[in-house]
């Protein structure tokens, strides 16, 4: 089959597009033919070597943790899936990502992909969709009436983090950039502050939770947003020790586990991320140089050329 993979740490030069065994259906393991795999920061932020020391990668590596595809061959044990299924997935980072014609995966961390929705938008959720369901269900334990900020909302995570909240009916106050307004406004928030213009941290008081995706200037400006005793959660930055006591809040720090369930979950509620553009799988490269660059537009999926067995 063929895979992207990079040797060494570097530029989005260093990925190669190389043949390699399939890799073997264990005990518990779907088999998938990957059709599209989604395209997360975290990608070129583990090629490039940013994450060296924090998450050390055996190289050779394939990058890519979404996918979505078609049941091939499924291990002993697997219940629930058949030969042909539809499914995505947000993988564990380990020997096989996703960028390849076919992926190995533990069963429960798969889902079903409803006949409604095609394969370049199932490979587009699973890492943010999770993600939001790991902040806002899990750790904040939003409900009616829970009074939400979220940050990026115009990206794959804060946008379905403002369906997402929106569902468990909160009052959501979203934040986005001129020319995504619109858009943010459409998926549902009841505010939406445009960055450019607007001063969150002089105007927003009172809120439950902070979603942050961008941390920096934009996390310090968040904590004078919160109620006495509200929650910040971080996605990218995790909060400095003792800032929370400071403010007179509570902090925590996103980390996303795979879980087939919450997929499954997500998509039954229709959530969905906007995908900004599709690539072959051979522009590898030239996806991570756009989004490294801020130059995507948005959501990026890899399409992978059709090949049976």
């Amino acid at each position: 089959m063929k895979a992207i993979r990079f040797f060494t740490y570097g530029g989005p030069d260093v990925m190669q597009l190389d043949e390699v065994p399939i890799p073997d259906c264990g005990p518990g393991d779907l088999l998938v033919r990957v059709v599209a795999a989604g395209i997360n920061p975290l990608d070129w932020k583990l090629r490039s070597g940013a994450m060296a020391g924090t998450r050390d990668l055996s190289l050779p590596f394939t990058p890519g943790l979404d996918a979505a595809g078609i049941v091939i061959a499924l291990g002993g044990e697997v219940q629930g899936f058949a030969l042909e299924d539809r499914v995505c997935f947000y993988a564990d980072l380990g020997q096989h990502g996703t960028y390849a014609e076919y992926v190995v995966v533990p069963a429960q961390q798969a889902a079903l992909i409803p006949p409604e929705v095609s394969f370049v938008d199932a490979a587009a959720l699973p890492t943010p969709g999770q993600a939001a369901w790991t902040a806002l269900v899990d750790m904040a334990q939003i409900k009616p009436g829970s009074r939400v900020l979220i940050h990026g909302a115009a990206g794959a995570l804060g946008g379905v983090a403002v369906q997402l909240a929106k569902q468990h009916g909160a009052y959501v106050v979203a934040m986005a950039s001129t020319n995504s307004v619109a858009r943010v406004q459409a998926l549902g928030a009841d505010e939406v502050l445009d960055y450019q213009v607007d001063s969150f941290g002089q105007q927003v008081r009172g809120m439950d939770v902070v979603l942050d995706t961008i941390g920096g200037p934009v996390q310090e400006a968040s904590w004078r947003t919160l109620q006495t005793g509200g929650l910040l959660l971080a996605t990218t930055m995790p909060p400095q020790h003792g800032r929370a006591e400071r403010a007179g809040a509570q902090a925590g720090f996103v980390m996303t586990r795979p879980r087939g369930s919450v997929l499954a979950s997500l998509l039954q509620r229709q959530l969905r991320v906007e995908v900004a553009r599709t690539l072959p799988m051979a522009e590898a490269a030239e996806a991570h140089r756009l989004g490294e660059r801020g130059q995507a537009g948005g959501k990026m999926v890899l399409l992978m050329p059709p090949r049976v067995l």
